[in-house]
Protein backbone atom coordinates (compact mmCIF):
# COMPACT_ATOMS: atom_id res chain seq x y z
CA UNK A 1 0.00 0.00 0.00
CA UNK A 2 1.05 3.50 -0.87
CA UNK A 3 2.58 5.64 2.13
CA UNK A 4 -0.79 7.16 3.75
CA UNK A 5 1.30 10.49 4.77
CA UNK A 6 2.44 11.06 1.22
CA UNK A 7 -1.53 10.50 0.03
CA UNK A 8 -2.66 12.70 3.09
CA UNK A 9 -0.32 16.03 2.12
CA UNK A 10 -1.20 15.62 -1.51
CA UNK A 11 -4.12 15.80 -1.52
CA UNK A 12 -4.77 18.00 1.75
CA UNK A 13 -5.91 15.86 4.11
CA UNK A 14 -5.76 16.13 7.70
CA UNK A 15 -6.07 13.97 10.64
CA UNK A 16 -4.87 10.68 11.80
CA UNK A 17 -8.56 9.25 13.21
CA UNK A 18 -9.06 5.69 12.64
CA UNK A 19 -12.03 6.28 10.33
CA UNK A 20 -10.88 8.41 8.15
CA UNK A 21 -7.53 6.50 7.56
CA UNK A 22 -9.93 3.89 6.96
CA UNK A 23 -11.36 5.74 4.05
CA UNK A 24 -8.13 6.46 2.42
CA UNK A 25 -7.19 2.96 2.73
CA UNK A 26 -10.65 1.91 0.87
CA UNK A 27 -10.09 4.94 -1.42
CA UNK A 28 -6.52 3.39 -2.92
CA UNK A 29 -7.54 -0.20 -2.71
CA UNK A 30 -10.33 0.34 -4.78
CA UNK A 31 -9.02 2.67 -7.24
CA UNK A 32 -7.00 0.20 -9.60
CA UNK A 33 -10.54 -1.38 -10.72
CA UNK A 34 -13.56 -0.64 -12.07
CA UNK A 35 -16.14 -0.98 -9.30
CA UNK A 36 -18.44 2.03 -8.72
CA UNK A 37 -18.36 3.73 -5.77
CA UNK A 38 -20.60 5.56 -3.28
CA UNK A 39 -19.22 8.23 -1.25
CA UNK A 40 -21.52 9.27 2.08
CA UNK A 41 -21.06 11.42 4.88
CA UNK A 42 -22.41 14.50 6.48
CA UNK A 43 -22.26 17.80 4.18
CA UNK A 44 -18.98 19.72 4.91
CA UNK A 45 -16.74 16.59 5.61
CA UNK A 46 -15.17 16.16 2.09
CA UNK A 47 -16.16 13.93 0.37
CA UNK A 48 -15.34 15.84 -3.22
CA UNK A 49 -11.72 14.75 -2.43
CA UNK A 50 -11.59 11.13 -2.17
CA UNK A 51 -13.22 10.74 -5.74
CA UNK A 52 -10.34 12.55 -6.57
CA UNK A 53 -7.72 10.25 -4.86
CA UNK A 54 -9.42 7.31 -6.95
CA UNK A 55 -9.43 9.30 -10.07
CA UNK A 56 -5.69 9.51 -9.33
CA UNK A 57 -4.59 5.94 -8.52
CA UNK A 58 -6.34 4.49 -11.32
CA UNK A 59 -5.39 3.36 -14.64
CA UNK A 60 -8.02 6.18 -15.90
CA UNK A 61 -6.31 8.98 -14.26
CA UNK A 62 -5.07 10.05 -17.74
CA UNK A 63 -8.94 10.74 -18.86
CA UNK A 64 -10.81 13.09 -18.72
CA UNK A 65 -12.29 13.65 -14.50
CA UNK A 66 -15.68 15.63 -14.55
CA UNK A 67 -17.08 16.72 -11.54
CA UNK A 68 -21.25 17.32 -11.52
CA UNK A 69 -23.37 18.67 -8.68
CA UNK A 70 -26.69 16.91 -9.58
CA UNK A 71 -28.32 19.37 -7.14
CA UNK A 72 -27.18 22.41 -8.55
CA UNK A 73 -28.90 21.99 -12.20
CA UNK A 74 -32.30 22.56 -12.96
CA UNK A 75 -34.98 19.37 -13.50
CA UNK A 76 -35.75 20.35 -17.04
CA UNK A 77 -31.65 20.15 -18.44
CA UNK A 78 -30.05 17.57 -15.85
CA UNK A 79 -30.87 14.89 -18.92
CA UNK A 80 -29.22 17.20 -21.25
CA UNK A 81 -26.26 18.24 -19.13
CA UNK A 82 -25.56 13.96 -18.58
CA UNK A 83 -26.16 12.63 -21.66
CA UNK A 84 -26.15 15.44 -24.62
CA UNK A 85 -29.06 16.93 -27.03
CA UNK A 86 -29.88 16.98 -30.72
CA UNK A 87 -30.45 20.10 -32.28
CA UNK A 88 -34.06 21.06 -32.08
CA UNK A 89 -34.82 18.67 -29.29
CA UNK A 90 -36.53 21.34 -27.04
CA UNK A 91 -36.65 25.35 -27.11
CA UNK A 92 -33.40 26.71 -27.18
CA UNK A 93 -31.41 24.10 -28.85
CA UNK A 94 -29.78 25.47 -31.37
CA UNK A 95 -26.87 23.06 -31.85
CA UNK A 96 -26.15 19.75 -30.88
CA UNK A 97 -24.47 18.74 -27.59
CA UNK A 98 -22.27 16.39 -26.14
CA UNK A 99 -23.12 15.41 -22.76
CA UNK A 100 -20.89 14.79 -19.50
CA UNK A 101 -20.48 11.22 -20.03
CA UNK A 102 -20.22 11.19 -23.78
CA UNK A 103 -17.15 14.07 -22.93
CA UNK A 104 -15.78 11.77 -20.12
CA UNK A 105 -15.23 8.66 -22.40
CA UNK A 106 -12.30 6.73 -21.19
CA UNK A 107 -12.10 8.70 -18.12
CA UNK A 108 -14.34 9.60 -14.78
CA UNK A 109 -17.37 10.97 -13.56
CA UNK A 110 -18.09 11.95 -9.79
CA UNK A 111 -21.98 12.76 -9.12
CA UNK A 112 -22.06 14.61 -6.15
CA UNK A 113 -25.93 14.90 -4.42
CA UNK A 114 -26.73 11.76 -6.21
CA UNK A 115 -30.06 11.62 -4.68
CA UNK A 116 -31.20 14.59 -5.75
CA UNK A 117 -31.53 12.97 -9.54
CA UNK A 118 -35.09 13.09 -11.08
CA UNK A 119 -36.54 9.21 -11.00
CA UNK A 120 -36.81 9.80 -14.82
CA UNK A 121 -33.05 10.18 -15.07
CA UNK A 122 -32.16 7.88 -12.28
CA UNK A 123 -33.41 5.17 -15.41
CA UNK A 124 -31.20 6.45 -17.56
CA UNK A 125 -27.95 6.80 -15.23
CA UNK A 126 -28.61 2.65 -13.80
CA UNK A 127 -28.88 1.66 -18.15
CA UNK A 128 -25.39 3.48 -18.45
CA UNK A 129 -23.97 1.50 -15.44
CA UNK A 130 -25.36 -1.70 -16.52
CA UNK A 131 -24.60 -1.79 -20.36
CA UNK A 132 -22.74 1.56 -20.60
CA UNK A 133 -25.43 2.82 -23.13
CA UNK A 134 -27.39 5.70 -23.54
CA UNK A 135 -29.28 8.04 -25.97
CA UNK A 136 -29.05 11.87 -26.28
CA UNK A 137 -32.23 13.83 -25.89
CA UNK A 138 -34.48 13.87 -28.73
CA UNK A 139 -32.09 11.23 -30.40
CA UNK A 140 -32.63 7.51 -30.86
CA UNK A 141 -29.49 6.73 -31.66
CA UNK A 142 -27.43 4.22 -28.94
CA UNK A 143 -24.03 5.62 -28.28
CA UNK A 144 -21.21 3.83 -26.01
CA UNK A 145 -19.23 5.02 -23.13
CA UNK A 146 -16.48 3.89 -21.44
CA UNK A 147 -17.30 5.96 -17.75
CA UNK A 148 -16.02 4.84 -14.21
CA UNK A 149 -19.02 6.31 -12.02
CA UNK A 150 -18.52 7.89 -8.56
CA UNK A 151 -21.35 9.11 -6.59
CA UNK A 152 -21.53 10.90 -3.27
CA UNK A 153 -24.42 11.72 -0.80
CA UNK A 154 -25.11 13.79 1.99
CA UNK A 155 -28.57 12.19 3.02
CA UNK A 156 -29.67 8.84 3.84
CA UNK A 157 -30.43 7.27 1.04
CA UNK A 158 -31.79 4.36 2.41
CA UNK A 159 -34.76 6.72 3.68
CA UNK A 160 -34.48 8.34 0.08
CA UNK A 161 -35.57 4.76 -1.26
CA UNK A 162 -38.56 4.31 1.62
CA UNK A 163 -40.11 7.76 0.33
CA UNK A 164 -40.09 6.63 -3.03
CA UNK A 165 -37.47 9.35 -4.08
CA UNK A 166 -34.75 6.91 -5.02
CA UNK A 167 -34.40 3.76 -6.88
CA UNK A 168 -33.39 0.67 -5.28
CA UNK A 169 -31.69 -0.76 -8.25
CA UNK A 170 -29.67 2.32 -8.60
CA UNK A 171 -28.55 2.39 -5.12
CA UNK A 172 -27.60 -1.52 -5.21
CA UNK A 173 -25.63 -0.94 -8.30
CA UNK A 174 -23.56 2.36 -7.14
CA UNK A 175 -22.62 0.94 -3.55
CA UNK A 176 -20.54 -1.74 -5.14
CA UNK A 177 -18.14 -0.02 -2.91
CA UNK A 178 -19.66 2.31 0.18
CA UNK A 179 -17.09 4.82 1.84
CA UNK A 180 -17.96 6.15 4.66
CA UNK A 181 -16.45 9.95 5.63
CA UNK A 182 -16.25 10.55 9.56
CA UNK A 183 -18.28 13.64 10.76
CA UNK A 184 -15.78 16.43 12.04
CA UNK A 185 -17.41 15.47 16.15
CA UNK A 186 -16.54 12.42 15.75
CA UNK A 187 -12.79 13.05 14.91
CA UNK A 188 -11.32 14.31 18.47
CA UNK A 189 -7.77 15.60 18.42
CA UNK A 190 -8.23 16.15 14.20
CA UNK A 191 -10.35 19.30 15.20
CA UNK A 192 -7.31 20.89 16.84
CA UNK A 193 -5.52 19.78 13.96
CA UNK A 194 -7.14 21.66 11.45
CA UNK A 195 -7.67 24.39 13.05
CA UNK A 196 -3.76 25.23 13.44
CA UNK A 197 -3.65 24.50 9.47
CA UNK A 198 -6.18 26.81 8.57
CA UNK A 199 -5.34 29.48 11.10
CA UNK A 200 -1.50 29.02 9.23
CA UNK A 201 -3.03 29.40 6.21
CA UNK A 202 -5.05 32.33 6.79
CA UNK A 203 -2.44 34.06 8.46
CA UNK A 204 -0.22 33.59 5.17
CA UNK A 205 -3.09 34.88 2.94
CA UNK A 206 -3.55 37.73 5.15
CA UNK A 207 0.10 38.79 5.74
CA UNK A 208 -0.45 38.71 10.03
CA UNK A 209 0.52 36.47 12.54
CA UNK A 210 -1.90 33.52 13.25
CA UNK A 211 -4.24 32.62 15.71
CA UNK A 212 -3.71 30.15 18.88
CA UNK A 213 -6.30 28.83 21.60
CA UNK A 214 -5.99 28.58 25.13
CA UNK A 215 -6.62 25.48 26.89
CA UNK A 216 -10.85 26.19 27.63
CA UNK A 217 -10.86 27.09 24.24
CA UNK A 218 -9.70 24.31 22.88
CA UNK A 219 -12.30 22.15 25.27
CA UNK A 220 -15.15 24.14 23.89
CA UNK A 221 -13.82 23.40 20.57
CA UNK A 222 -13.77 19.47 21.25
CA UNK A 223 -17.26 19.90 22.79
CA UNK A 224 -19.12 21.58 19.89
CA UNK A 225 -21.35 19.48 17.74
CA UNK A 226 -20.07 20.90 14.28
CA UNK A 227 -23.47 20.38 11.76
CA UNK A 228 -21.24 22.25 9.03
CA UNK A 229 -18.51 19.93 10.17
CA UNK A 230 -15.02 20.66 8.54
CA UNK A 231 -16.54 24.03 6.01
CA UNK A 232 -17.77 25.27 9.58
CA UNK A 233 -14.55 24.86 11.23
CA UNK A 234 -12.49 26.52 7.94
CA UNK A 235 -15.23 29.47 7.78
CA UNK A 236 -15.25 30.27 11.95
CA UNK A 237 -11.41 30.55 11.56
CA UNK A 238 -11.06 32.91 8.71
CA UNK A 239 -13.43 34.82 10.14
CA UNK A 240 -11.63 35.21 13.73
CA UNK A 241 -8.68 35.38 12.19
CA UNK A 242 -9.87 38.75 10.28
CA UNK A 243 -11.88 39.90 13.36
CA UNK A 244 -9.92 39.39 16.33
CA UNK A 245 -6.44 41.62 17.10
CA UNK A 246 -5.99 39.65 20.43
CA UNK A 247 -3.94 36.43 18.97
CA UNK A 248 -5.07 34.06 21.71
CA UNK A 249 -8.30 33.51 21.86
CA UNK A 250 -10.19 32.78 25.15
CA UNK A 251 -12.88 30.89 25.70
CA UNK A 252 -15.18 33.86 25.76
CA UNK A 253 -14.16 35.27 22.57
CA UNK A 254 -14.89 31.34 20.81
CA UNK A 255 -18.33 31.06 21.83
CA UNK A 256 -19.49 34.19 20.36
CA UNK A 257 -18.47 31.94 16.97
CA UNK A 258 -20.16 29.32 17.29
CA UNK A 259 -23.86 29.77 16.86
CA UNK A 260 -26.39 27.69 19.64
CA UNK A 261 -23.48 26.50 21.70
CA UNK A 262 -24.70 24.43 24.96
CA UNK A 263 -21.58 22.79 25.89
CA UNK A 264 -21.80 19.23 25.31
CA UNK A 265 -24.59 17.88 23.35
CA UNK A 266 -26.51 15.39 24.73
CA UNK A 267 -28.00 12.68 23.15
CA UNK A 268 -31.77 13.49 21.98
CA UNK A 269 -35.32 11.16 21.16
CA UNK A 270 -35.88 11.44 18.00
CA UNK A 271 -39.25 10.31 16.57
CA UNK A 272 -39.70 8.10 13.71
CA UNK A 273 -42.33 8.17 10.79
CA UNK A 274 -42.69 11.81 11.81
CA UNK A 275 -41.07 13.06 8.07
CA UNK A 276 -44.01 13.22 5.67
CA UNK A 277 -43.78 14.53 2.47
CA UNK A 278 -46.20 16.14 0.24
CA UNK A 279 -46.36 15.63 -3.16
CA UNK A 280 -48.10 18.64 -3.90
CA UNK A 281 -49.73 21.39 -2.79
CA UNK A 282 -53.25 19.91 -2.91
CA UNK A 283 -52.06 17.05 -0.80
CA UNK A 284 -51.00 20.40 2.39
CA UNK A 285 -53.96 21.76 1.77
CA UNK A 286 -56.11 18.74 2.53
CA UNK A 287 -53.83 17.74 5.50
CA UNK A 288 -54.39 21.50 6.89
CA UNK A 289 -57.94 20.88 6.28
CA UNK A 290 -58.56 17.10 8.26
CA UNK A 291 -56.77 18.55 10.91
CA UNK A 292 -58.51 21.36 11.43
CA UNK A 293 -61.72 19.25 11.75
CA UNK A 294 -60.32 17.25 14.32
CA UNK A 295 -59.54 20.09 16.23
CA UNK A 296 -63.23 21.81 15.40
CA UNK A 297 -64.59 17.91 16.66
CA UNK A 298 -62.77 17.57 19.79
CA UNK A 299 -63.71 21.43 20.81
CA UNK A 300 -67.49 20.42 20.36
CA UNK A 301 -67.27 17.49 22.68
CA UNK A 302 -65.49 19.30 25.57
CA UNK A 303 -68.11 21.73 25.22
CA UNK A 304 -70.78 18.86 25.40
CA UNK A 305 -69.08 17.44 28.24
CA UNK A 306 -69.37 20.66 30.07
CA UNK A 307 -72.68 21.16 29.06
CA UNK A 308 -73.57 17.61 30.23
CA UNK A 309 -71.93 18.14 33.75
CA UNK A 310 -73.84 21.05 34.02
CA UNK A 311 -70.49 23.47 34.29
CA UNK A 312 -71.88 25.91 31.86
CA UNK A 313 -75.51 27.35 30.72
CA UNK A 314 -76.56 28.12 27.46
CA UNK A 315 -78.27 31.95 26.51
CA UNK A 316 -82.23 31.52 25.93
CA UNK A 317 -81.86 32.26 22.09
CA UNK A 318 -82.05 31.01 18.81
CA UNK A 319 -78.53 31.19 17.61
CA UNK A 320 -77.78 28.61 20.88
CA UNK A 321 -80.51 26.09 19.63
CA UNK A 322 -78.25 25.67 16.06
CA UNK A 323 -75.27 25.31 18.29
CA UNK A 324 -76.59 22.39 20.41
CA UNK A 325 -78.01 20.82 17.20
CA UNK A 326 -74.76 20.95 16.02
CA UNK A 327 -73.31 19.30 18.87
CA UNK A 328 -75.51 16.73 19.26
CA UNK A 329 -75.18 15.77 15.64
CA UNK A 330 -70.95 14.92 16.62
CA UNK A 331 -72.09 13.04 19.73
CA UNK A 332 -72.80 9.67 19.16
CA UNK A 333 -76.12 10.32 16.78
CA UNK A 334 -78.05 10.27 19.76
CA UNK A 335 -81.07 12.73 21.11
CA UNK A 336 -79.27 13.74 24.36
CA UNK A 337 -80.49 16.55 26.40
CA UNK A 338 -77.72 17.90 28.38
CA UNK A 339 -78.00 19.06 31.96
CA UNK A 340 -77.64 22.49 33.18
CA UNK A 341 -77.26 23.66 36.80
CA UNK A 342 -80.14 23.80 39.02
CA UNK A 343 -79.93 27.39 39.94
CA UNK A 344 -82.30 29.31 37.59
CA UNK A 345 -81.23 32.66 36.12
CA UNK A 346 -83.64 35.04 33.96
CA UNK A 347 -81.06 35.12 31.24
CA UNK A 348 -80.63 31.41 31.16
CA UNK A 349 -82.93 28.20 30.85
CA UNK A 350 -81.90 24.54 31.37
CA UNK A 351 -81.85 22.86 28.48
CA UNK A 352 -83.90 19.83 29.33
CA UNK A 353 -86.84 22.18 28.90
CA UNK A 354 -86.87 23.24 25.30
CA UNK A 355 -89.80 21.47 24.40
CA UNK A 356 -88.55 22.81 20.29
CA UNK A 357 -85.16 21.36 20.14
CA UNK A 358 -85.67 17.88 21.53
CA UNK A 359 -85.24 16.19 17.80
CA UNK A 360 -82.18 17.14 16.75
CA UNK A 361 -82.35 17.04 12.45
CA UNK A 362 -79.15 14.75 11.22
CA UNK A 363 -77.35 17.14 9.02
CA UNK A 364 -75.39 15.62 5.92
CA UNK A 365 -71.15 15.79 6.16
CA UNK A 366 -70.15 19.06 4.54
CA UNK A 367 -67.96 18.11 1.36
CA UNK A 368 -64.87 19.31 1.29
CA UNK A 369 -64.13 18.67 -2.60
CA UNK A 370 -62.88 21.83 -4.24
CA UNK A 371 -64.92 21.25 -7.22
CA UNK A 372 -68.36 21.21 -4.98
CA UNK A 373 -67.28 24.13 -3.07
CA UNK A 374 -66.80 25.93 -6.93
CA UNK A 375 -69.88 25.28 -8.42
CA UNK A 376 -71.54 26.44 -5.49
CA UNK A 377 -69.49 29.65 -5.26
CA UNK A 378 -70.52 30.38 -9.09
CA UNK A 379 -73.97 29.07 -8.06
CA UNK A 380 -74.68 31.78 -5.37
CA UNK A 381 -72.61 34.65 -7.50
CA UNK A 382 -75.10 33.67 -10.74
CA UNK A 383 -78.07 33.98 -8.40
CA UNK A 384 -76.96 37.13 -6.42
CA UNK A 385 -76.54 38.94 -10.13
CA UNK A 386 -79.89 37.18 -11.98
CA UNK A 387 -77.36 35.17 -13.78
CA UNK A 388 -75.80 37.85 -15.36
CA UNK A 389 -72.38 36.79 -16.23
CA UNK A 390 -70.22 39.70 -16.47
CA UNK A 391 -71.45 40.78 -12.72
CA UNK A 392 -70.96 37.71 -11.39
CA UNK A 393 -67.67 36.38 -12.83
CA UNK A 394 -66.40 40.39 -11.53
CA UNK A 395 -67.68 39.15 -7.74
CA UNK A 396 -65.89 35.62 -8.05
CA UNK A 397 -62.76 37.52 -9.29
CA UNK A 398 -62.60 35.48 -12.74
CA UNK A 399 -62.80 36.19 -16.25
CA UNK A 400 -66.06 36.11 -17.77
CA UNK A 401 -64.59 33.78 -20.56
CA UNK A 402 -63.42 31.74 -17.69
CA UNK A 403 -66.77 31.90 -15.69
CA UNK A 404 -68.51 30.60 -19.21
CA UNK A 405 -66.19 27.89 -19.06
CA UNK A 406 -66.62 26.67 -15.45
CA UNK A 407 -70.51 26.89 -16.47
CA UNK A 408 -70.28 24.61 -19.36
CA UNK A 409 -67.56 22.49 -17.80
CA UNK A 410 -70.20 21.86 -14.35
CA UNK A 411 -73.41 21.97 -16.40
CA UNK A 412 -74.85 24.83 -14.41
CA UNK A 413 -78.44 25.66 -15.34
CA UNK A 414 -79.08 29.48 -15.44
Amino acid sequence: MRDLQQIKQRFGIIGNFDGLNRAIDIAVQVAPTDLSVLVTGESGTGKEVFPQVIHSYSIRKHGQYIAVNCGAIPEGTIDSELFGHEKGAFTGATDSRKGYFEVADGGTIFLDEVAELPLSTQVRLLRVLETGEFIRVGSSKVQKTNVRVIAASNIDVAKAIDNGRFREDLYYRLNTVPIKIPSLRERGEDILLLFRKFSVDFAEKYRMPPITLDNEAKNILLNYSWPGNVRQLKNITEQISIIERDREIKALTLKTYLPDYEGVKLPALLRKNEDKSFSSEREILYKILFDMKSDMNDLKKLVYDLIQRGEIEIPLNESSQTVIKDLFRDSHREKVVPKVAEAHKPDFIPVKERDDIQDTEEIIEESLSLADKEMEMIRKALGKYGGKRKMAAHELGISERTLYRKIKEYGIEM
